[in-house]
């Protein structure tokens, strides 16, 4: 089956889908994005992700494309054409074309590019890596100063996941200047010690993961301390479990970094515990 694609109004096969070569999103990374997971063919934690994507849009003086309620049509719209199960749907809001290239913001009468599509993930809940957990190397971060804003800048994150492929592992975590972790390239980073889970606090270092709220807010409830604060490698090597979040990995252990393993080296039963209880409460709570 051809992949159906939304772009800027119209549902159309991937291979006819085209945004201009003028478009600030192409010259000049001038976008942000929100990718949305899909379980039994209903969205996982939508609400949260328009939050975050007006967020993003209100920090970059960028208007939004549509309403929300249009959103959310286009998005069912996707997964009922495409007979997406599980998997995400990725979207992506550019300031537009403006008809040439200029590092000047346009008038506000150029309209925002939007598009979305889909992306099967098989075993989306059910992923193996879970039962093994990741691996992880640090590298340090240089990436742009305000990381909470969920822009297409993702340069140097692909380059930090090709360190990691190169090094054999899964993913890289990155550290600021003093050696503490900010996350990692695509998803947000805790450690766990006895009853604590530890994890940075938000600013402008990280990006605000939609699915760490979520995480978090189930740990209160399940009578977990939650120490938000920066950590380091020393600490993660030490502690009894580790493990990311992100939308498209839910709660991902984390069981090595730089060669050292983390707690038994295997999934502990915080994180597995943890993961069961997201994917119980995304799955009753999806739209």
């Amino acid at each position: 089956m051809t992949r159906i694609v939304y772009v800027n109004g119209d549902y159309l096969p991937e291979g006819e889908a085209k945004v201009s070569v003028f478009d600030r999103g192409f010259l000049m990374a001038d976008g942000v994005y929100e990718v949305t997971s899909v379980l039994g063919g209903k969205l996982v934690d939508f609400p949260g992700h328009i939050v975050r994507l007006h967020r993003s849009l209100r920090e970059l003086d960028m208007a939004a494309p549509c309403s929300d309620d249009d959103l959310l049509a286009m998005h069912r719209e996707l997964v009922t054409r495409n007979g997406l199960d599980e998997g995400m749907i990725y979207l992506q809001v550019t300031r537009g074309n403006p008809g040439d290239r200029s590092f000047l913001f346009p008038s506000s009468d150029v309209k925002p590019t939007l598009v979305a599509f889909t992306q099967a993930i098989p075993q989306l809940a059910d992923a193996p890596a879970a039962k093994t957990g990741f691996k992880v190397i640090s590298v340090p971060d240089i990436r742009w100063g305000r990381r909470d804003i969920k822009t297409v800048q993702l340069l140097y994150p692909s380059m930090a996941k090709m360190m990691a492929k190169k090094a054999g592992v899964d993913d890289s975590w990155m550290l600021d200047d003093d050696g503490f972790v900010n996350e990692g390239t695509s998803n947000n980073a805790y450690i766990i010690k006895g009853n604590r889970i530890i994890t940075r606090q938000l600013t402008n270092d990280i990006l605000h993961g939609i699915t760490r709220a979520a995480v978090l807010r189930y740990a209160a409830e399940a009578q977990f301390e939650v120490e938000e604060r920066p950590f380091t490698v020393a600490e993660v090597q030490a502690a009894d479990e580790a493990f990311a979040s992100a939308a498209t990995i839910f709660v991902m252990p984390v069981v090595e970094m730089d060669g050292k393993a983390i707690g038994t080296g295997k999934p502990g039963p915080v994180v597995t515990r943890l993961r069961e209880i997201y994917i119980e409460e995304m799955k009753k709570a999806a739209l």
